[in-house]
Parts: structure tokens; C-alpha cells; sequence
């Protein structure tokens, strides 16, 4: 059973309702979402791109452009380094979109998932060598890459990082972080510690690979005299996409990209975005992050899980719409094949984890060995969110390594505590919440057993803990408010959609709908007798079961009947409901507890 948690975070907020002309219960989501200042509640509510941090704040960002610049106006060629996800593919269309648009001569590479994994390797620096390419220049990838970087500097080339994942590091005798910078011209991270530069830190350090190649690119065409329109408007909608997509927090500068990026999305000059946005049935319609998070950005990582994430990039760089629109449409067939083997892969991984010792693992470990690799860190994810704990799967490669991703929680920091299993690996890399590593085969076990021994999770933090804004009777909720509360979107990481908790809801009917009987809905009366529609997106028959376990048969049948008389407590939130031109209200059941 999931533990609920109501926000008791105290502040004035009639005062605050008052000057910032919201709702109370508004000013009350905003304090639970840690704002503070009259700065923190400005931003959050009206921020504009004006607030973004300065670019030259991040640690080497102004050498970066000053070594682009002196390339572009050279004419040297650079070679733009990406990755094969959703934050790799818009970084690398960033960078070699703005270089071109500035003269210079760039084209990109993107690491093959299976052939290659992820990153730059010493195949990708090679072929760059034998190429002739003067630059080398990473985005979304690089800071881990010391030993493949290390040969390009060897070779008089020119290397520049840019990356926002964490910095590798070592634990000394004394078990203190030495951190290792890769080699290059250039090294640009959020995430570098003050420690490596000169006690300086960037403001807000959770931004993606692709909002770094555009502070990037802002600075170059800074320095270079460029127009920054339209160019920088144009390039929103990626920093968007991948912000979303690489699950970054919501706050801070990124709500304002996200927020500013999915309103010129929707009347994107570019011809490959305007046409998967068409190929998605989402033309026409209001863009938000779930269509970001869970639409478009899934089309564009099934390329580079089940082909290659070239075709995703090459879709973005598309100038002819007709041509686009097939391509869209490949990739949304793409990712419909992507998703059936996903759902084969959790139904496996599932079945591995009930069974045998892994009942007692705090940390699930999960070979599957015929699993497509690609999908490891999909199923992880999965996983993790179906037994609440740290969840990492790996598959088999056929030359002896086994390679996998691992997602984490709240309480867990993977990164860390696979770094202290690093003889084990061939290969890891990530940040506090998923991970990517690989190992030899034998390993496997030996790290099973491992990483759970120095495991210090508590049972309570393996507990799903649901976070509640507030009490609140859904019958005092009318329509103006639920239109205030799509004003705090984009919803995701660190800016959830708000949760409200009411008592003694007394239920009289439940129905089973939907095409795979996936949706529930019931009618019933909150304490103050306001009647209300309520929809669980649950599957249906695992949930009369429960009605049945917890409320008994006969009460089960009674509902089912419409003639119910069963009391809940509830988790909801409020959303509205249209159908044929007429708004209703109707209350989304995220949790519920029979009486």
C-alpha cells in the first residue's frame, strides 16, 4: 500500500494568493513545489526567456565559443558528436544546425546503440582522423570519454565537450571524490564541481545535453556579431523536446524553455517537426509536455533502439514535407514495434523479479538474456515503477558482455553506487536517477549480489510514496479553478501535476470501459453530497478483483449494478472532461483506500 504524504509546508497565502492574483489553493501547490521568494513565485508563474541564465556561466562555455568561432570564420571542419536519444539527437541538430547557419562547415555522427553503445568511441574518432575533420565538438556525451578523447588530442585535433551529465570520479584512500575531466581545448558540464573551477557553480545545473548546445550557440552568435532571430526561436522546440524527454526538472529555467519551446513547436518552421507532429494526430492541438514526453519524443527513440537515431536527426534536417511526412510515419510505425516488444520484455522481467531471491533484493538486478537491448532501460523503468525500488536490466550482447540500464528512486543514488562497483564494469556512465553500464557476463551475479550488500535503503524508502498538495472536498473544486491550475504547466520532473486527498467519498457505481478494459469509471458523493464522476486508468478487472478483496463480493456486484453503497478515501486530481461541445467536470482517481 502506498504511503500518502500531505504537503505542511507553512507561508501566508492569502498574501501571496493576493499578490500574485492566483487562488490560495494555487499559492499552496506553488509553496509545496518549493517556491520561496517573491523572485521564485515571478518566475514560475510569468518567467520569460529574458530570465534565462547567462550561458558564459558555465565552466568553459566562452572558450568553447571563442574555438567554434575561430573554426567557423577558418573554415575548418567540424564534427559534431551526438547520441542516440531524444536529448543526442536535438543537441547534435542544435549545434549543426546554428554552425552551418553561421557559415561553418559541420556535419555529425551518432553512436550506433548495438555497435557502439553509447557515446563517442575510438571507432567514431578515427573515422573523424581519417576524414580530415579539424574539430571534434560532443554534445549530450564526452565528459566520460577521457580514454577515447585522449588519442584525438594526441593527434593535433581539436576537442571540445559538451555534456551535462555527471563528472567520473575516483574515491582516494581517504574515500574522497577525485574528479577526472576528459582531455580537449575545451570542457563544458553544469555538473564540473566548483572544485575544478575556481569555486564558480552554474545557477541551475539540471539543464540537458541540448539546452548546453544552445547556450552554445546563443554565445557564438554573440561573439560573432550574428543576428540571434530568428535562429534562437527556432531551436526552442528542441531544447523543449529533449528537456521533457530526458526527464530534467521542471523548474527554473527549463519550465520557461519548455514552456516557450512547446508554444513555437506548434508553428515550427521546420519541416520534419511539422510533420511528425501531423503524423502523431497532434496538429491543430495545444502542445504540452506529456505530448513531448510520451508522443513525439518516443517516435524519435525508436529509431535509435530498434534502427538508427540518424533517421530521426535526418528527419529534423528534411526540407521537402512530402518526404517528411513518410519518414514521420516510419517512425511512428517504428515505435508501435517498440512498444509490443517493451510490453513482452516487462511481462518477462516481472515474472524474474517475483521469483527466487530477487523477493529479497532491495536493488533488482535482471538478466534477461534475449531481451533487445535497446529496451533495457524502458524495462527498468517499468520495473521500477511497478516494486518501487532501484531497478537495473541487462541483456546479452553475443561476444560475452552483458549491457543494460538501470533506473533509480528518489532515495537511491545510482550513479554513486555503481561507481563503487566500477571493477566490475566494461563500461558506466549516467546520474543520480538511470544509469547505462555493461559487464562481463560472469560479472553478472558477482554485481547482483554486490551492489545489494552495500545497499542501505530503509523498507521506507522502498515504499511508494504518493505526495499530496492538500485536502480538499472535490465539490469545492469549480471549473475556474481547474483553468487557474493549467496555468502551473508544463507538468513533469519536480513540477508534478497537483494531488488532492479527500475523505469518505461513498461510492454507488462502477463500470468497466475502454477497449481493453483499462478504464474505470464510478459515480459517487463527497462528504459535503456533491455528486461526483470519477475515472481510474487502471486495468479494469485487477480492480473489481480488489473491490472484491477489500469491500466483498456483494458490494462488488451492488456497484457493478449501480446500486453501490461503499466508502473510499481518495488521491485525485481534477480535469475536465469534453464531449460534444459541452465541459464537465470529472476527477481523476490516482490512489484509493477502501474503509
Amino acid at each position: 500500500m502506498a504511503k500518502w504524504i500531505v504537503y505542511q509546508k507553512r507561508a501566508d497565502f492569502k498574501s501571496i494568493a493576493a499578490r500574485h492574483r492566483i487562488s490560495q489553493v494555487t499559492a499552496r501547490i506553488l509553496r509545496n513545489r518549493d517556491m520561496e521568494t517573491e523572485e521564485d513565485y515571478r518566475i514560475f508563474l510569468s518567467g520569460t526567456l529574458a530570465d534565462l541564465h547567462d550561458p558564459s556561466l558555465l565552466p568553459d562555455l566562452d572558450r568553447a565559443a571563442d574555438l567554434v568561432l575561430e573554426k567557423i570564420r577558418t573554415g575548418k571542419r567540424i564534427r559534431i558528436i551526438g547520441d542516440y536519444d531524444v536529448d543526442g539527437i536535438c543537441s547534435t541538430y542544435i549545434l549543426v544546425k546554428s554552425i552551418r547557419e553561421m557559415g561553418g562547415q559541420a556535419d555529425y555522427e551518432l553512436p550506433d546503440r548495438i555497435l557502439d553503445g553509447y557515446g563517442i568511441n575510438a571507432r567514431i574518432v578515427q573515422d573523424a582522423l581519417a576524414d580530415g575533420i579539424d574539430t571534434i565538438l560532443t554534445c549530450d556525451n564526452g565528459i566520460a570519454a577521457g580514454p577515447v578523447l585522449g588519442p584525438a588530442v594526441e593527434a593535433g585535433m581539436t576537442v571540445i565537450v559538451t555534456d551535462h551529465h555527471e563528472v567520473p570520479f575516483k574515491l582516494n584512500e581517504k574515500g574522497e571524490k577525485e574528479y577526472v575531466l576528459p582531455p580537449g581545448q575545451a570542457v563544458v558540464d553544469p555538473k564540473i564541481p566548483p572544485s575544478l573551477t575556481g569555486g564558480r557553480a552554474y545557477p541551475f545545473p539540471e539543464i540537458c545535453g541540448a539546452v548546453v548546445a544552445y547556450k552554445l550557440c546563443l554565445k557564438i552568435l554573440e561573439k560573432g556579431g550574428f543576428p540571434k532571430e530568428p535562429l534562437a526561436g527556432d531551436l526552442l522546440p528542441f531544447c523543449a523536446l529533449a528537456t521533457v524527454c530526458d526527464v530534467m526538472p521542471l523548474k527554473d529555467e527549463n519550465r520557461v524553455l519548455v514552456r516557450e519551446g512547446l508554444k513555437r513547436a506548434s508553428v515550427t518552421s521546420n519541416t520534419g517537426l511539422r510533420a511528425l507532429i501531423r503524423a502523431t494526430d497532434l496538429a491543430d492541438r495545444k502542445l504540452t509536455a506529456y505530448h513531448a514526453g510520451f508522443i513525439l519524443g518516443p517516435c524519435l527513440n525508436a529509431t535509435g533502439r530498434l534502427d538508427s537515431a540518424k533517421r530521426g536527426l535526418a528527419l529534423f534536417f528534411e526540407e521537402d514535407y512530402d518526404r517528411a511526412l513518410v519518414q514521420a510515419a516510419d517512425l511512428r510505425s517504428l515505435n508501435d514495434s517498440r512498444k509490443d516488444m517493451t510490453k513482452q520484455g516487462v511481462e518477462r522481467a516481472c515474472e524474474l523479479a517475483r521469483t527466487g531471491p530477487y523477493l529479497q533484493d532491495r536493488v533488482l538486478v535482471l538478466y534477461l538474456p534475449d531481451c533487445h537491448e535497446s529496451l533495457a532501460g524502458i524495462i527498468a523503468g517499468r520495473v521500477r515503477e511497478r516494486f518501487a525500488r532501484p531497478s537495473i536490466v541487462l541483456t546479452k550482447t553475443g561476444d560475452g558482455i552483458a549491457k543494460g540500464s538501470g533506473r533509480s528512486i528518489e532515495a537511491y543514488n545510482m550513479f554513486e553506487e555503481l561507481s563503487r562497483c566500477g571493477d566490475l564494469f566494461v563500461k558506466f556512465g549516467g546520474h543520480k536517477m538511470a544509469a547505462g553500464l555493461s559487464m562481463k557476463e560472469e560479472n553478472v551475479e558477482i554485481f547482483r549480489k554486490r551492489i545489494n550488500d552495500q545497499c542501505t535503503l530503509s523498507e521506507e524508502d522502498l515504499t511508494e510514496t504518493i505526495r499530496i498538495d492538500m485536502e480538499l472536498p472535490p465539490g469545492l473544486i469549480g471549473l475556474p479553478l481547474v483553468r487557474e491550475l493549467e496555468s502551473l504547466e508544463p507538468w513533469g520532473q519536480e513540477n508534478p501535476k497537483p494531488l488532492f486527498v479527500t475523505k469518505n467519498v461513498v461510492l454507488s457505481e462502477v463500470r468497466i470501459v475502454g477497449r481493453n478494459r483499462n478504464v474505470v469509471r464510478m459515480k459517487g458523493k463527497d462528504m459535503n453530497g456533491a455528486w461526483l464522476d470519477l475515472i481510474r486508468f487502471d486495468d479494469g478487472d485487477a480492480f473489481l478483483e480488489l473491490v472484491r478483496q477489500e469491500a466483498g463480493t456483494i458490494n462488488a456486484n451492488e456497484l457493478l449494478r449501480g446500486r453501490g453503497n461503499v466508502t473510499i478515501d481518495m488521491v485525485y486530481y481534477p480535469d475536465i472532461n469534453s464531449y460534444q461541445g459541452q465541459e464537465t467536470l470529472q476527477y481523476v482517481v490516482k490512489d484509493i483506500r477502501f474503509k
